[in-house]
């Protein structure tokens, strides 16, 4: 028997190390024949565990999912940053470490931040999708998001179109 427990819970100053970790592995697995190749290694590598102490200290919520001691995931979210969403609330970024992926720890760890987003009046939420990342539109199509606003946008440097996907 198993106690290995799993959990949703704000992130904390110890984690950076972690976060910078599920970034590097996902961003691989997830952008690599998407974002070119030169463009996407320099925006792993600036996310090191400085600036992740930085994204904690700027007040912008991340919650990570912990599986026994090790933290496998994360998102950062909160209010729209832009109004081309079209929503109140957004879901930044929403990244597991690729061999937790198709357990159902996304699912569990978007809907807490969804929880967290409409106890704070946020109720219509958003989150973007590379266009060609088809994994994240049909990830937010399996928890009811529809298609919205398609956007042009630069991605280290390089212009990409994206899809908002809308949450009601």
């Amino acid at each position: 028997m198993s106690t290995r427990t799993t959990s949703i819970r704000r992130a904390r100053d110890g984690d950076v190390g972690s976060l910078s970790q599920v970034f590097d592995a996902a961003w691989r697995e997830a952008y690599r024949g998407i974002i070119p190749g030169v463009a996407l290694e320099r925006m792993i590598v600036q996310r090191d565990r400085a600036w992740w102490r930085g994204a904690l200290r700027r007040g912008r919520p991340v919650a990570v999912v912990e599986t026994g001691d090790a933290v496998v995931g994360y998102a950062t979210y909160g209010r729209a940053r832009s109004r081309s969403i079209g929503t109140e609330g957004e879901v930044d970024e929403l990244y597991l470490l690729p061999e937790y992926q198709g357990l159902g720890l996304g699912r569990r760890l978007f809907r807490a931040v969804r929880n967290d987003l409409g106890d704070h009046g946020l109720t219509r939420v958003g989150a973007w999708a590379l266009e060609d990342n088809h994994r994240a539109a049909a990830f937010y199509e399996s928890l009811g998001g529809r298609a919205g606003p398609r956007v042009l946008d630069r991605v280290g440097g390089i212009p990409l179109a994206k899809v908002g996907y809308l949450f009601a």
